[in-house]
């Protein structure tokens, strides 16, 4: 199985359920020599398929609402943090020294967009503050590109040599990564479910997530993507940082929709923060694996105190293996793997044309945390969601390979979707550029313009009901249920 069927079977779904999906092919998406526009189209697709299910249990109804994949605002979304604007201001999307550099023996890519990293890139490189790229250029050029990677992640930065996609697969973190499932999803204890109020037949829009508090513990788009999804359709979504870490700006606004933004020390601040998890429904974190059990935040720990609670995690590498421990972001995950040199040219490595493992693990995770709510519902139990973007990217690389007879049978669905978009005002055909997934509206950080989300199902919401707010302004507390003009604010922007 592949696209959708695979990953809705990965995620645990009824085999039947990816019949409900409609597909707007449009040439030009995503171009790339890996299956990057029908892996976006997957991801999207069963995220969609997991708030209908959803939605469908909460609301009574006998079928699904239909779900309906557009590859056009797949392509926007999937590219979301480029096509921001705030008060006309293009975002700045890699710092400086964040790039390839040619080693001895090869290529690295490091990355140090936040002024930590920085430092400890140009300390483990024995080069001063206030160094140069053409200064880093050529330390990095006489040395050779794995002792560059050592030397780098011994000093607390981020640094990956190219590898073939052969050298990856003979690596002992491929081979860990390949032995796991693309979703890890398990079930620490038998508590009874917290039962979710019904929405009632007909609530527009269908919000699945309505009522659900979800504490956001992530940095770095997969895990915002998947808890800025969670936030569109209807849940209270509270994202904690560190008071000493504050995130990128325009990175906080893209990926800052549907939420609320607060700051929380958990080393001083326990009581606070056990008072949120007392009546939360999902923790999503995004830390590596292990950074946040001494403060008792494994799914196993937080089970514990919080019986019922959803659980999503969603690290770099996985939560196993050499690299279990090791920081990592989309770009050096692509350059590891060898997705960088299947994409690049003779002289020179490349890359896919979105942070595609960023964004499609996070709409994977989101539908995880869908899919587990649905279970739940049923038959109880907390429940963890546990994915890793090396291991998405795995699934990208080797597993999206249609077969003969999968090829025959996609030709024909899409024949028939075809004819059937004939009649949809934006039809199918080429895609044209971002404009028609693109919105603006008003902020406290100034006027944005942003990608719209791309889910799309019956009566399912079209935006987000609130845009980002700064990061940290928030208190660390749930907010209150939202009031009629709330309710009808959210109901005019859907």
């Amino acid at each position: 199985m592949t696209g959708i069927k695979y990953a809705w079977s990965a995620l645990g779904g009824d085999p039947s359920l990816p019949g409900r999906v409609t597909t707007v092919t449009r040439a030009g998406t995503l171009p790339a020599r890996l299956p990057v526009r029908r892996f976006a189209r997957a991801c999207v697709g069963v995220c969609a398929l997991a708030a209908a299910e959803l939605g469908a249990r909460r609301t009574g109804a006998a079928t699904l609402p239909g779900v309906r994949v557009d590859d056009g605002a797949v392509a926007t979304a999937f590219t979301s943090e480029r096509h921001l604007l705030v008060d006309g201001r293009a975002p700045v999307q890699f710092a400086p020294l964040s790039r390839f550099w040619r080693a001895a023996d090869g290529w690295v890519r490091t990355h140090a967009n936040y002024p930590h990293h920085r430092a400890r890139l140009l300390d483990a490189l024995g080069l001063p503050e206030d160094a140069l790229p053409e200064d880093v250029a050529a330390r990095i050029a006489g040395r050779p590109a794995l002792e560059v990677e050592d030397a780098v992640y011994g000093a607390g930065g981020l640094a990956v040599a190219l590898r073939s996609p052969g050298e990856w697969a003979a690596h002992e973190q491929a081979v860990a990564v390949a032995a796991r499932p693309l979703v890890e999803r398990g079930r620490p204890d038998t508590a009874h479910a917290r039962v979710l109020p019904p929405l009632g037949a007909g609530a527009t829009p269908l919000l699945p997530a309505a009522g659900l508090r979800v504490l956001d513990l992530t940095r770095v788009l997969a895990g915002p993507v998947a808890t800025r999804t969670l936030g569109l359709l209807g849940a209270d979504v509270l994202r904690l940082d560190a008071p000493w870490l504050p995130e990128l700006p325009d990175q906080h606004a893209d990926t800052g929709f549907g939420k609320r933004s607060a700051t929380l020390d958990l080393t001083t601040d326990r009581a606070a923060f056990e008072e949120l998890l007392a009546s939360a429904d999902v923790v999503v974190t995004g830390y590596r694996p292990g950074a946040l059990d001494r403060f008792g935040l494994s799914p196993e720990a937080l089970a514990e105190r919080r019986p019922g609670v959803v659980v999503a995690q969603v690290s770099a590498w996985g939560a196993y293996g050499p690299w279990a421990g090791r920081r990592g972001f989309d770009s050096l995950v692509q350059v590891a793997t060898g997705i960088a040199e299947i994409e690049g040219a003779a002289d020179r490595p490349g890359a896919l044309p979105a942070q595609a493992l960023d964004h499609g693990t996070g709409y994977l995770l989101a539908a995880g945390v869908l899919r587990a709510l649905t279970e739940q519902s049923y038959d109880g139990g907390s429940r963890f969601v546990r994915l890793a973007l090396a291991r998405t990217a795995r699934w990208l690389m080797e597993e999206t390979e249609e077969t003969e007879e999968e090829r025959t049978e996609a030709e024909a669905a899409h024949t028939a979707q075809d004819k059937a978009a004939e009649s949809v005002p934006e039809g199918g055909g080429a895609y044209e550029g971002p404009d028609a997934w693109l919105a603006e509206t008003d902020s406290a950080l100034g006027r944005l313009r942003y990608a719209r989300p791309p889910l799309s199902f019956a009566d399912g919401p079209a935006d987000w009901a609130r845009p980002p707010v700064p990061w940290g302004s928030a208190p660390p507390r749930w907010a209150q249920p939202p009031g009629p003009k709330a309710r009808a604010d959210l109901a005019r922007r859907a």
